[in-house]
């Protein structure tokens, strides 16, 4: 099989224009809908499809999409009654930022040694009402070898530096919600309670409403099991200093959520990340399926 047969690109349309990547040799496919946030709304990996997703919150323009990979910027979370100050104003702004409620532009396609859509979001408007800052961002969902990369670029067109946060919020069809992860983090932030507690690699989802957060892990990647003896592994930019964990009773997902800083970081400075002028910042995010 040449590289020219084996990737492949369709554009269908299912509510919204989609682009499927395909990679014939390992049975594996991405679905992108650039006009629903950017969002990854399918992700099957060597057969086996890894996300969740609630279809009629898609096709609703008016709901958040339970389901799939929503992208987080420039927050990741809440923020407290939804609002925030800096440099002296208020602005208010959603759970989880712009980026996923806006439509994303493409800007490329290709099917050379890989599967890959490229698109961007530049700020307008809307998105300086609650971030006061000229952005543009540029993602590549790239498939090669049966796995996802996710690459991102973060432009400050603005003339002061641009705080920010960069996140994912993957919605992965698990069997259960009780269990064990591959990670060296040996502390959590309860969101439930809001204390921080010990983490020993596993947590009972089931019996809570909020989430919680990885706190201390050296090691940017995170193994978790997904259906029989599969299992996922995220790996992703040391920026992505956290790992959020959350699920919804009587659904049959759990979201594993790197995050580059915590809830209520626009509002207490920490753990921003910081774009000088005219400066840009790379970081990444791969998904793959394990035996």
């Amino acid at each position: 099989m040449t590289a020219t047969t084996n990737y492949a690109i369709q554009r269908t349309t299912d509510g919204y224009p989609l682009y499927e990547l395909i990679e014939r040799d390992t049975d594996s496919s991405v679905i992108v809908c650039p006009e629903r946030g950017g969002i990854v709304i399918g992700c099957r990996l060597h057969g086996i499809e890894t996300l969740y997703l609630d279809k009629e919150t898609f096709l609703n323009p008016e709901a958040n999409i339970r389901g799939g990979i929503p992208i987080l910027f420039p927050i990741a979370g809440q923020l407290v009654n939804g609002q925030y100050e800096w440099e002296g104003e208020t602005y208010r702004m959603k759970n989880h930022g712009v980026a996923r409620i806006l439509p994303w532009e493409v800007v490329e396609t290709g099917t050379d040694g890989a599967a890959y859509v490229t698109i961007a979001l530049s700020a307008n408007a809307e998105t300086r009402a609650a971030f006061p800052f000229d952005f543009e961002l540029q993602f590549t969902y790239r498939l090669k070898n049966g796995v996802l990369s996710i690459e991102q670029q973060y432009r400050n067109r603005s003339d002061k530096p641009m705080p920010m946060v960069a996140g994912f919020h993957p919605y992965f069809a698990t069997e259960g919600k009780n269990l064990t992860y591959g990670t060296d983090a040996t502390r959590m932030l309860d969101y439930n309670d809001k204390q921080e507690k010990p983490f020993d690699g596993t947590l009972r989802l089931e019996d809570m409403v909020e989430s919680a957060a990885l706190l201390d892990a050296n090691k940017a990647e995170i193994t978790f099991p997904l259906v029989g003896k599969h299992h996922v592994r995220l790996t992703y930019s040391e920026q992505f200093r956290y790992v959020v964990l959350w699920s919804v009773a009587g659904k049959p997902f759990v979201c594993v959520e790197p995050w580059t800083a915590l809830n209520e970081a626009l509002n207490d400075k920490k753990g921003l990340l910081s774009i000088e002028p005219g400066a840009s910042l790379a970081l990444w995010m791969n998904v793959e399926l394990l035996d």
